[in-house]
């Protein structure tokens, strides 16, 4: 499941940086642009973090220590 998730939230970062591309080369309107942004903004944002958790705030502070 986590090789799935992964390959859909860069599916979903992709789709917020790309199309700023294709606008300023004139291939896409704007319209069509907000709409790549939002869908790559919701995949990014509701599959990201579940692969990108940490183990946990207790093992991070344990690691810091000297």
């Amino acid at each position: 499941m986590k090789p799935v998730l992964k390959t859909v939230s860069w599916l979903g970062l992709a789709l917020t940086a790309i199309p700023s591309l294709f606008v300023l080369n004139h291939v896409i309107t704007k319209q069509s642009h907000f709409a790549l942004m939002t869908i790559g903004l919701v995949l990014w944002f509701a599959t990201a973090p579940f692969w990108m958790k940490s183990a946990s705030l207790a093992d991070d502070a344990n690691s810091c220590v000297d």
